[in-house]
């Protein structure tokens, strides 16, 4: 690990401590490590949403399969309550 020394916006620390759950501003390298590995995560989560676009747009992908529930599928409402009574 790297040691690094900046100077951090106050108020965005401890905005970002509380958002991320982290302790503050006695905790500055907990909450820039947490808000570093954050935005990793956003990034990486974009851009598998983006080639999952782009794989549905090359026809790689099919998502009409679960746009629709298939007629012959049983649905929530059709399946009786363990519970209850059948119907007389």
């Amino acid at each position: 690990m790297s040691r690094t020394v900046i100077d951090l916006d106050d108020k965005a620390l401890a905005e970002a401590a509380c958002r991320l759950g982290t302790s503050g501003r006695a905790g500055g390298k907990d909450t820039a490590n947490a808000a570093l590995r954050e935005i990793v995560d956003r990034r990486r989560r974009a851009e598998a949403v983006e080639r999952m676009r782009q794989m549905v747009a090359e026809g790689e992908i099919d998502l009409s399969v679960i746009e629709e529930p298939a007629a012959s599928q049983v649905r929530l409402g059709d399946v009786p309550d363990p519970g209850s009574s059948p119907p007389a």
